[in-house]
C-alpha cells in the first residue's frame, strides 16, 4: 500500500492511496471536506461523497502524468517502471504542475 497526499493551492485536500494496481481510494481530508469555502478538486471529484473508489488511477491523477518520450525519460531518470502510474504521479508532481494540484509523498516527512 502506498500514500500521497493532495493538495490544492497549498491546502492538504485529501490522501490518494494505492491498495494494489486495481484499487485505488481518495477520500477527502476532514477540515477540507467541512470547509464550505473549498471546493472539490475536480469535476469528476466533488465534495458531494468523501470517499471515492477505482480500480484503475482516477483519470484526473493519471492526466496530471507525463505521456510518451517525457514518461519514458522521467521513468528512467527516477528509476521507476514505466507502467508504475502512482509512482510516477508521487514522483514528478511534487511542485511544478500545470494546475492547482501537487502531491507529497506521506512517507518522504
Amino acid at each position: 500500500m502506498r500514500a500521497i497526499e493532495i493538495y490544492r493551492n497549498g491546502i492538504l485536500a485529501g490522501t490518494l492511496t494505492e491498495e494494489n494496481r486495481q484499487h485505488y481510494v481518495f477520500r477527502y481530508n476532514d477540515n477540507y471536506f467541512n470547509d464550505a469555502t473549498q471546493s472539490g478538486i475536480s469535476l469528476t471529484l466533488p465534495k458531494t461523497e468523501k470517499e471515492y473508489k477505482s480500480e484503475f488511477l482516477f483519470p484526473f491523477f493519471f492526466n496530471m502524468l507525463s505521456e510518451g518520450v517525457n514518461r519514458k525519460l522521467q521513468s528512467t531518470q527516477l528509476k521507476i517502471d514505466e507502467e508504475d502510474n502512482f509512482g510516477l504521479l508521487a514522483a514528478t508532481a511534487q511542485y511544478d504542475t500545470v494546475g492547482a494540484i501537487t502531491v507529497k509523498p506521506i512517507d518522504a516527512r
